[in-house]
C-alpha cells in the first residue's frame, strides 16, 4: 500500500467534495428559480395595484370609515327622501342650496333667528336668496319656528341626542352638534346638491356668489386671512362655506368626519385645520381655497370696506345674550350705511360699532 493511500472508491460512490459541489448546485439553482418566481409575482402584483388604484383611486387601504352612530346613509328611504324633496324645492338651477342649523336657543323669539332673516331682508340683493335658504332644524321647537317663518324647513333628527338648549362652546354636546353638522352635509353631497352652509350668527349684507372662486371644490372662511387664498396657514372658520358636489368633496368629508376619531378633544374647525396639509387630501383631489376676509369678515378680523363686505360673523364671540346684542348692533350699522347718500358711500369710510359685547371670555354664558 502506497503511503497515504487507502482502500479503493466503490463503483458509484462519488468523492464528499463532488456530492457538496453538486448539493449546491441544485441549491443555487432552485433558489434562482424562486427568486425570479418572486420577483414576477411581485411585478404583477404592483401592476394589479397600479391598475385598481386607477379605477378606485379612494377605495384602496382606507384611512376613513364612518360612524354608523351618525351615519345618515342609513336612515329610512322616506327620510333620504323627505330630505331630498326639501332640497329640490328651494335650490338654485345647478342644484345649489343655502343651509343653516338652528336649535331652540337660537329659534326662540328675539334670538339670533330673527336677526339672521332680518340681514337677508335689508342686504344688497339677498332677499331672494332666502328662496333658496333651507333651515334645518335640530329640535322639535326649533323646526316649529321655522315653519312659522320660512318655507324650507327640515327636522333632522338625531336619536338619543336632544340638541335644544344652548351648546357651550366646547362641551360633549358642543362637540356632537359640530360633528353631526359635518356628517349632515356629506349627505347633501351624496345627494347630488351643491351647498352654502352659514352658521345663524351671519349677517348677509351682500350675494357673495359672485365672490367664490370658480376652480375650487370646497372653499371656506377664516377666522384670519394672510393675503393667499391657495395659501394652508389661512386660519379657516367652518362656519361658512361653499362646497360643490363631486366624488373629492364627499371623500374629503369623509375624512374630515372620520378624523374626529384621532383628535377626540377637537372640534370640526380644529380638526379641519390639523388635517388641511394632510397629504391624503391630495389623494383625493379636493381643491381648496379661503375667502378674503374684506369680503367674508368676522369680529375676529371685520371686513374694513361696507362697499366690498358680503358676510360679517359674530366669531371671537362666547355667550349667546353678547351674540344677540353684537348682531342687532351690526344690523343697525348697516342700515345706517344704507341711508347715506351714494356720493358719501363711496368717499367716506364706514366703521363698524362692534364688537362691543362680544369676547372669548365665558362669563356671559346662559
Amino acid at each position: 500500500m502506497e503511503a497515504g493511500g487507502g482502500a479503493p472508491e466503490p463503483e458509484g460512490h462519488k468523492p464528499d467534495n463532488v456530492q457538496k459541489s453538486n448539493q449546491n448546485h441544485h441549491h443555487r439553482h432552485f433558489f434562482g428559480q424562486a427568486t425570479r418566481v418572486a420577483m414576477f409575482l411581485g411585478v404583477v402584483l404592483v401592476m394589479l395595484v397600479v391598475l385598481y388604484r386607477s379605477a378606485y383611486p379612494f377605495e384602496v387601504f382606507p384611512r376613513w370609515s364612518s360612524s354608523s352612530f351618525f351615519n345618515f346613509s342609513s336612515s329610512s328611504t322616506g327620510e333620504r327622501s323627505k330630505l331630498n324633496g326639501v332640497l329640490k324645492k328651494a335650490a338654485m338651477g345647478d342644484k345649489t342650496v343655502i343651509l343653516t342649523t338652528l336649535n331652540e336657543a337660537w329659534a326662540a323669539p328675539n334670538s339670533v333667528f330673527d336677526v339672521f332673516l332680518e340681514s337677508f331682508k335689508i342686504g344688497n340683493g339677498t332677499e331672494r336668496l332666502l328662496n333658496h335658504l333651507v333651515v334645518v332644524a335640530l329640535d322639535q321647537k326649533a323646526y316649529n319656528r321655522c315653519l312659522g317663518l320660512h318655507p324650507h324647513c327640515y327636522f333632522l333628527r338625531t336619536s338619543g341626542k336632544n340638541f335644544s338648549a344652548v351648546a357651550v362652546f366646547m362641551s360633549a354636546e358642543y362637540l356632537d352638534m359640530m360633528w353631526r353638522r359635518i356628517l349632515f352635509l356629506q349627505s347633501v353631497l351624496e345627494l347630488g346638491y351643491n351647498f352654502v352652509f352659514t352658521d345663524t350668527d351671519i349677517m348677509w349684507f351682500r350675494d357673495p356668489f359672485p365672490r367664490f372662486y370658480p376652480d375650487a371644490d370646497f372653499q371656506i372662511a377664516c377666522d384670519y386671512f394672510f393675503g393667499d387664498p391657495s395659501h394652508m396657514m389661512n386660519n379657516p372658520n367652518g362656519g361658512f362655506n361653499y362646497v360643490k358636489s363631486n366624488n373629492h368633496t364627499i371623500k374629503f368629508y369623509e375624512f374630515w368626519y372620520s378624523s374626529r376619531l384621532t383628535y377626540p378633544q377637537l372640534h370640526d374647525q380644529d380638526v379641519l385645520n390639523r388635517i388641511k396639509m394632510d397629504p391624503i387630501l391630495g389623494e383625493i383631489g379636493v381643491t381648496i381655497k379661503f375667502l378674503d376676509t374684506q369680503y367674508f369678515g368676522g369680529f375676529c378680523q371685520p371686513s374694513h370696506d361696507f362697499n366690498k363686505v358680503c358676510t360679517m360673523h359674530a366669531n371671537c364671540c362666547v355667550g349667546l345674550h353678547k351674540k344677540i346684542h353684537d348682531l342687532k348692533a351690526m344690523l343697525e350699522d348697516w342700515r345706517k350705511f344704507l341711508a347715506l347718500p351714494d356720493n358719501v358711500k363711496a368717499s367716506q369710510p364706514t366703521s363698524w360699532t362692534v364688537p362691543d359685547k362680544c369676547s372669548l371670555k365665558n362669563d356671559d354664558i346662559p
